[in-house]
């Protein structure tokens, strides 16, 4: 299914982030992973990349995989780091090549050894031209781009990071995924915002449920998104005991996704960090259940 047949007439739809694992460990890890979220028949799983397009190639190899092994819609990402638009349109082809019909198209972050996008000769600087490119050359692709509830890390202000936004769906994006955020009002102040600037694409709220406070710290120190003060409060108490983190994590991405669903967001995208266990459970206590097998 294309990202914008998913979302019409008021259809929810699921989707599941991973990202490439660099060991065969790993690898073996996420197999398991994507087995059990795949019977929650998602809508689709995307796959991300590292830095600067260091696993660009596995990320193609597992989308194949999600959908030629897990019977799952997969979905690309694509970033405008390190590649020329030849380069871009060369993996555009191979995505075409392998039946991927989806993409999430990015600007990207810097490489680890930069403090700033580059933009490369002959590439873009900006999603939204990457956006184009796609429509352009490849129509028939679904199309998702990023978000930012609480504003892009880099922009000077919330209202020129909203004018990006508009950009990249006016260059022909079918959906929006927002970064993830741990407080609600963000979410829905933002949604306001969007739909005031004349913004139609279908908004997903992006979910990535805390298994261990200190990488998630690590993780919102690096994009912007912030803790409510109750939540890190509970967190900090308990940061010897990573169980009892992953209970608290849980729990608040469970109350959050409720409050999502009662407020008809369109669907929920959630970054799972390659662990299975806690969307699981978010899932199921959203009596999203796994359907149960036909008896012969």
């Amino acid at each position: 299914m294309r990202i914008g047949e998913i979302y019409r007439e008021g259809r929810f739809g699921l989707s599941i982030e991973v990202f490439p694992p660099k060991t065969p460990q790993g690898d073996d890890a996420l197999s398991r992973t994507l087995e059990r979220l795949a019977v929650y028949r998602p809508d689709f799983i995307s796959c991300t990349y590292g830095a600067g397009g260091s696993t660009q190639d596995r990320t193609l190899e597992w989308c194949r995989t999600v959908q030629d092994e897990f019977a799952v819609t997969a979905t690309g990402h694509l970033t405008c780091v390190g590649s020329t638009c030849d380069e871009l349109l060369q993996w555009l082809g191979k995505a075409e090549e392998y039946g991927i019909g989806n993409v999430m198209a990015l600007r990207g972050d810097p490489p680890e050894n930069q403090d700033t996008f580059e933009t490369t000769r002959g590439g873009f600087g900006h999603a939204n031209e990457l956006v184009g490119l796609i429509r352009e050359k490849f129509p028939a692709m679904g199309i998702g781009v990023a978000g930012y509830p609480e504003t892009h890390v880099e922009a000077p202000d919330p209202q020129t990071d909203l004018d990006n936004l508009k950009r990249k769906v006016e260059s022909g994006a079918d959906a929006v995924y927002t970064q993830l955020f741990y407080d609600n009002i963000s979410f829905f102040e933002f949604r306001e915002r969007y739909l005031r600037a004349g913004i139609s694409a279908p908004l997903v709220p992006g979910i990535m449920p805390i298994s261990e406070f200190a990488r998630m710290k690590r993780i919102t120190s690096m994009c912007g998104s912030r803790f409510p003060d109750q939540l890190a409060a509970r967190l900090e108490a308990v940061q010897d005991d990573k169980q009892a983190q992953f209970e608290i994590g849980v729990e608040h991405a469970i109350g959050q996704c409720q409050e999502l669903k009662a407020e008809e967001v369109p669907g929920i995208h959630f970054y799972v960090l390659n662990r299975s266990q806690a969307c699981e459970r978010i899932l199921n206590e959203l009596g999203m259940h796994p359907p149960k097998a036909d008896c012969a």
